[in-house]
């Protein structure tokens, strides 16, 4: 069983280089603006020769660094956001995944057996994050809007590229209802694309990097 499960719900937008994140104040219930924080992200995704994992919408990584370090499944996403399943990296961890993960995303593949699930790394991402939290009046914490650095390698094909994006994620602290939790959202991408952002071509950082 992972340690930790979460369901994701996050928008993402493409921005330029010189691009001023906006003051989130005011948003909704957003009352507080964390002081941001940086960290520095390297996550090698796996997937078979095939694309087994990308072609059912389904990201397996194991990342350093930041809060939430170790090994995550992304399955497919839902009505609203997606399950993320998280272990934490066991000392002298490498690049092969735990059997507990093999087995969730052999279970979310419909049962396939471990032996039939050959995963190796098909892309390297490294992002520089500057998190800033969203908080209520009373402390809760709403949401965070992430400002990525992003340098990623397809290391199937050896293309690379780097960009810059936003990244919108509620928290814990998030309104209670579908309805609530989408017009938080919605007013913080008003302030987003006003000053400059533009939603993302791509859905996730993997897939823009598998496109090279």
């Amino acid at each position: 069983m992972p340690q930790h499960t979460q369901v994701e719900i996050e928008r993402k937008y493409d921005v330029d280089a010189d691009t001023t994140p906006p003051a989130l104040v005011g948003v909704g219930a957003v009352a507080v603006q964390a002081e941001p924080e940086t960290a520095e992200l390297v996550a090698t995704y796996l997937d078979t020769a095939d694309l087994t994992l990308a072609n059912a919408r389904i990201a397996v990584r194991v990342r350093r660094g930041g809060h939430d370090e170790g090994w995550h499944v992304k399955l497919a996403p839902g009505e609203e956001g997606r399950v993320e399943l998280h272990w934490a990296l066991s000392e002298g961890d490498g690049d092969e995944p735990p059997v507990a993960l093999r087995e969730a995303v052999g279970q979310a593949l419909g049962d396939l057996p471990l032996g039939d699930l050959p995963l190796a790394p098909i892309a390297r991402i490294v992002n520089t994050r500057v998190t800033t939290v969203l908080r209520d009046a009373a402390g809760f914490d709403l949401a965070e809007l992430c400002d990525d650095h992003v340098r990623g390698e397809n290391l199937r094909s050896g293309g690379s590229e780097s960009w810059r994006e936003w990244e919108v994620e509620l928290l814990s602290g998030a309104p209670d209802t579908p309805a609530g939790r989408t017009a938080l959202l919605d007013g913080i991408e008003e302030r987003l694309l006003a000053a400059g952002a533009r939603p993302a071509a791509s859905d996730s950082k993997l897939q823009r990097v598998l496109s090279l």
